[in-house]
């Protein structure tokens, strides 16, 4: 069939198996969204209250089901207003797929009206991306640009559309969804290798990342550290990928990491590391890290080993198929002494934990939390202390039920990927946040309601940017410079403004009150808890520190 490019994008987006696109419409995208209009009933589109709650809402969309997330935006301020969103999935490796319109070719490096080179802009936080010239070429980029978020360590890809392209006519020729790239097996000889190692360590350490999450390895970690008798920690984006409650996992490991699972990762011969990249929050001084122990590194991106720490042996595949061959070739290990050894660090960690301030702690908030949801209820953070106490502290069962900007750190992330996230899995979300982080892009809720999003919100409000002010008071002699925000901003009446239910606690009492209305509630509640504006992230290693200068409390 002969269609205008902009009919060819949306059969494909459909034929690619997208059901939801996020998005905000403008002058270069008319027909893209005219073509939406036609075909409501095949294809939803969610509008954002800004494009970049839109990127943020595709990312939360991919994180919870591991499906290429698509937005879509005009050109100029509405494609760069997406550049946050495409580098926070970037360094995340979340499936993105970015549709932007632009000024028509022969009209493009002529500093027309929201002419704007997208292409060169996101570069460096793309897997790749395209600008597409020819309406002939758009429906097979597009597969292209859906193949590639997908294959190996995923990641966004952007396409850029000119007007012109998108009126344009050309055959469209219906095809089944690409499929990613097929999945690297390892070397024989190398996993040979490897069980060789572990069967000589004496105190093996098993440390993953999110790649065990993209690629469903969670039960394989769990049978290799039962099957070698390993201690297990991870990585903030490991989270979720192996129940908390799981008995040889000791948490999350770094600069706000637990003191079990980043010690023990210390005094380990041999650490397992699967699908990290040994980010700096991670390992703190490169110069001291694991100097004691072998490294086994498997990783589906080539560029990540030996980027950050030297391994012993670096092994590039897909990891799930390198555990599995893994499995099948150890034998049972035992270590005695060693597991002696976490316990008495699991003890000291439980001793000598720092205490919490004021009326409602940030703790008693994510218990109270954790005891009304279910295991796969998506649990989504901004950036900041709350992030690190969740991170800490929620009880994660199920994979994919913990989504939140590691790499890049993003404040004003929660509110579009929980939208995303909701929207996704068809579930209630719960967005952690604090009163700066949600300052940011607190105009979401716009989305939140409009859309009917099941959400509650809670805001972890200390009236202050509460991790830049701790590092103010531990490093900076108390130097609170533009960290204590003295803003009167009215939160519940804001979110009653908005449309949504606007509630308040300051102590358990009214926390429990607020969560038992919030829970019975359909659409979106925000709950503003009140905290200590002392409290603090802890442990903690300084930055560029070592295990040795940690800070227990």
């Amino acid at each position: 069939m002969e269609y205008n490019g902009a009919k060819i994008l949306v059969e494909t987006l459909i034929e690619q198996g997208t059901e939801v696109v996020f998005g905000y419409p403008g002058g270069q995208v008319l027909n893209i969204y005219d073509e939406l209009y036609l075909n409501a009933d095949r294809i939803r589109h969610v509008l954002s209250a800004h494009e970049q709650g839109a990127a943020h809402a595709a990312d939360g969309y991919a994180r919870a089901t591991g499906k290429t997330g698509v937005v879509i935006a005009t050109s100029g301020p509405g494609a760069t207003n997406l550049v946050t969103g495409i580098a926070n999935a970037f360094l995340d490796s979340v499936p993105m797929v970015a549709i932007t319109g632009n000024v028509s070719c022969n009209l493009i490096g002529r500093d027309s009206f929201q002419e704007v080179d997208i292409v060169g802009i996101t570069m460096p936080v793309t897997k790749h991306n395209f600008i597409v010239k020819d309406v002939r070429d758009l429906a097979d980029t597009v597969r292209e640009a859906f193949r590639i978020a997908k294959s190996g360590r995923p990641g966004p890809v952007l396409v850029d559309i000119p007007k012109d392209v998108q009126v344009n006519t050309a055959e469209y020729i219906k095809k089944p969804p690409v499929q990613p790239d097929a999945k690297k097996a390892p070397d024989a000889a190398q996993i040979e290798r490897a069980v060789q190692m572990i069967a000589a360590a004496k105190r093996p350490y098993i440390y993953f990342g999110g790649g065990v999450i993209t690629c469903d390895a969670g039960d394989e970690i769990m049978a290799l550290s039962q099957k070698i008798d390993a201690p297990v920690g991870c990585s903030m984006m490991g989270l979720s990928a192996i129940p908390n409650d799981f008995a040889s996992f000791l948490g999350m490991v770094g600069m706000h990491g637990h003191y079990c699972a980043t010690r023990a990762k210390a005094e380990a011969d041999l650490i397992i590391a699967v699908g990290v990249r040994f980010s700096d929050r991670a390992t703190g001084d490169k110069s001291k890290y694991a100097k004691d122990a072998k490294i086994i590194h498997i990783d589906i991106d080539n560029a990540e080993i030996d980027k950050n720490i030297p391994s012993t042996l670096g092994i590039n595949c897909d990891a799930k198929i390198a555990l599995q061959m893994m499995l099948e070739q150890l034998n049972p290990l035992k270590h005695d002494e060693w597991q002696q050894e976490v316990r008495r660090l699991k003890q000291y960690e439980h001793d000598n934990a720092a205490k919490c301030l004021g009326k409602l702690t940030p703790y008693r908030i994510i218990d109270c939390v954790g005891a009304l949801t279910q295991a796969d209820t998506p649990i989504v953070t901004d950036v900041g202390q709350h992030q690190m106490w969740v991170a800490q502290h929620y009880p994660f069962k199920t994979a994919r039920s913990f989504i939140s900007s590691c790499g890049l750190g993003t404040m004003g992330f929660g509110m579009g990927a929980a939208i995303g996230a909701s929207i996704a899995t068809g579930k209630r979300a719960v967005l952690f946040t604090g009163d700066g982080s949600f300052g940011m892009n607190l105009n979401e809720l716009a989305t939140a309601v409009s859309q009917k999003v099941p959400l509650v919100i809670l805001i972890l409000n200390n009236g202050v940017l509460g991790m830049v002010r701790q590092w103010q008071t531990m490093f900076y002699n108390k130097h609170y410079s533009n960290t204590t925000l003295d803003r009167k901003t009215d939160f519940p009446a804001l979110a009653k403004a908005f449309g949504a239910v606007g509630l308040s606690a300051d102590d358990e009492t009214s926390l429990k009150e607020a969560l038992k209305q919030a829970f019975a509630t359909d659409g979106t509640v925000l709950i503003d808890c009140k905290i200590d504006d002392d409290e603090r992230v802890l442990p903690m290693i300084p930055p560029g520190g070592a295990i040795d200068d940690l800070i227990l409390k």
